[in-house]
């Protein structure tokens, strides 16, 4: 059964500072678990994480929140391979379009961006400044750093323009499809986790026929 998320409208997100943005996402956002290990056979480690959702006029507003063993944030240039880090991932495609947006983001906010059919089929990464108009905040730093092990908590903030995927809100609900992921592959307890699920025989996030639904909800839903 294809999973649902309806991400609620905040008006005034775009015009709050940092602070008050985390509070009202707190208050007023859905918070979701990226929880399905859909390969635990051959990757067990389940570092708990989720994410908090909301939307503006012009924005998706995504809280990412991690608890992991290992942190690792080699990667600090735009369409790095990020991945190999302690990183996270929005994927999204809106109702209709034959392409998705990835959006991969490490614990120190570099971007991995594209806009794409599959994972080797028109694929078109996002320049530098498009990747620009993305505001990302993360909680540990900017600066790149090896892998360190320990017990550690870590969240970033992303907004997401949604004219950079081609939608424009005009207060009614807009139907989009997509998951959301956290992975860490170069890591020494490498992990591969899922909102939806992944029915696949080893790990592959480039499945958009297994997206769950996404709607933004309109102004008075």
């Amino acid at each position: 059964m294809q999973k649902t998320l309806h991400v609620p409208y905040i008006a005034d997100l775009d015009f709050l500072n940092t602070d008050a943005i985390f509070n009202r996402l707190e208050s007023s956002g859905v918070r979701h678990s990226i929880g399905e290990l859909n390969w635990k056979d051959l990757f067990p480690y389940h570092p708990l994480t989720t994410f908090t959702i909301a939307h503006s006029d012009n924005h998706i507003y995504i809280n990412f929140f991690v608890r992991c063993n290992y942190l690792r944030a080699m990667n600090f240039e735009n369409n790095s391979p990020v991945y190999e880090d302690s990183c996270v991932m929005f994927f999204v495609k809106p109702d209709g379009s034959e392409k998705y947006w990835n959006f991969e983001f490490n614990c120190i906010g570099a971007i991995k961006a594209s806009h794409r059919e599959s994972r080797a089929v028109n694929v078109t990464p996002l320049s530098d400044s498009e990747i620009s108009t993305i505001a990302v905040l993360p909680s540990c730093g900017r600066r790149p750093f090896r892998e360190v092990e320990g017990l550690f908590t870590w969240d970033l903030l992303a907004a997401i323009p949604l004219n950079l995927l081609g939608i424009k809100f005009d207060g009614k609900p807009v139907e989009l499809s997509g998951n959301f992921y956290k992975c860490a592959s170069g890591t020494s307890q490498p992990h591969y986790l899922s909102w939806a699920p992944v029915p696949t025989p080893e790990p592959d996030f480039h499945q958009s026929q297994y997206f769950g639904q996404i709607i933004l909800d309109g102004v008075s839903d």
